[in-house]
């Protein structure tokens, strides 16, 4: 099977199954922490695919993963993807509900980047021009300092960019003058 499917199968079953308790928030805000603690700790995968790691070791390690609550659905999903040996893909199965989750309740992923930190006041602007151009949607922010841009920011939401980025305007002028 394509690795893609499963993940997204089992996360789909998730999804209808934290439904059925009204959980489905819960199980998402479980997912993001899961989703983090993959990203901090990249061995975490290949602990969890290795045949001679024991499965109470592997259900520690996805409990631990989840935080300090993460929830009887998660417990009860845990021991699902156990039973069946689907843990290797465990981290793919979070970020799979993590995105059906976004779809079905319009959340969009922004991330916005700026050469240098800015005050509240100001990502609060660019905040409000986000919104103003995705009406009927709600935003998970996130925010980053890259001083490549050298001044200006870049807003991504989802897969769409507004660069109003200096290194970006550079990039255009060098472009106008290389093709004159």
């Amino acid at each position: 099977m394509i690795s893609g499917l499963i993940p997204h199968r089992y996360a789909r079953a998730l999804y209808k199954f934290a439904g059925e308790s009204n959980s489905r928030g819960a199980v998402y805000d479980v997912m993001k922490c899961v989703i983090d603690s993959f990203a901090a700790n990249p061995q975490l995968e290949k602990v969890l695919s290795n045949p001679f790691v024991d499965r109470a070791d592997k259900k520690k390690l996805l409990l631990s993963a989840a935080g300090k609550t993460p929830g009887e659905d998660y417990i009860r999903f845990v021991s699902l993807i156990l039973d069946h040996n689907r843990e290797e893909f465990a981290y793919l199965m979070a970020l799979a509900y993590r995105d059906i989750f976004r779809k079905e309740n319009n959340i969009s992923q922004v991330r916005i980047t700026t050469a240098t930190l800015l005050p509240e006041s100001e990502i609060g602007k660019l905040r409000n021009v986000v919104e103003r151009s995705y009406r009927n949607r709600k935003f998970e922010y996130e925010y980053a300092v890259d001083s490549d841009i050298i001044g200006g920011f870049v807003i991504d939401v989802d897969s769409t960019r507004m660069d109003a980025s200096i290194s970006s305007e550079l990039e255009q002028l060098r472009q106008n003058l290389s093709s004159n």
